[in-house]
């Protein structure tokens, strides 16, 4: 049974009603504006996660969220005419082996910062919030400014720079080993950058175990 991560915009107005969800591994980050998500009041930059149906309702001034689920066999198709935008689906190849967690984290830059050649121990999507970034991988280079959205899948080794006159964040939604459960998940290509002062701060939104059913 093939896994997906996916990657939703959602953009309600006041007043719009309620978006509401099925039953899956997500995670919500509020990228403008303010939203309550199964009781919990957000704003920008804050986010929700879990694995059960959820209502998201849109503050005062309305919203813009991003909205990470994990489904299965296409389940669950979550783009709602109007108000959602699929911004990115991935098939996950190289899901980890064993119990899985779903981590949610932003990645923040100072400028010109970089993370050296590195590769994760699971598959991912990441999507820009400020500034920008160059991801070399597979032997070419792209380019992203805010609101731009790739994926990585774990064991390919990728480089990342940020922009050089400005800070870059991005936030992105990882599938890992649960033993990784509050653990970093980078591993360096090369040995000399292991020792190396490292210029990327983090921010954990969601540490999650999951489960999917067997491929």
């Amino acid at each position: 049974m093939p896994t997906f991560l996916r990657l939703y915009e959602d953009i309600i107005a006041s007043g719009a009603g309620d978006l509401r969800l099925p039953a899956l591994p997500r995670m919500i980050f509020i990228v403008h504006g303010a939203a309550t998500v199964e009781g919990q009041a957000l704003a920008d930059g804050e986010a929700w996660s879990g694995v059960g149906a959820a209502t998201l309702a849109p503050g005062q001034q309305g919203v813009t969220a991003w909205r990470f689920e994990v489904a299965q066999d296409g389940a669950a198709a979550g783009a709602l005419p109007g108000i959602s935008r699929l911004k990115l689906s991935a098939t996950l190849e190289t899901l980890p082996q064993g119990e899985l967690l779903l981590r949610g984290d932003s990645v923040a830059f100072p400028p010109g910062g970089c993370a050296y050649l590195h590769r994760h121990q699971g598959p991912g999507i990441r999507c820009l919030v400020e500034g920008g970034i160059r991801i070399d991988t597979h032997g070419r280079s792209t380019s992203y400014g805010p609101g731009g959205a790739w994926f990585e899948s774990g064991p390919d080794s990728v480089f990342a720079q940020g922009a050089m006159d400005r800070a870059s964040r991005f936030v992105r939604v990882m599938v890992l080993p649960r033993a990784l459960l509050g653990k970093s998940s980078i591993q360096y290509v090369n040995e000399e950058d292991k020792a190396k002062p490292k210029s990327q701060s983090y921010k954990i939104f969601a540490d999650i175990p999951i489960v999917l059913q067997p491929a």
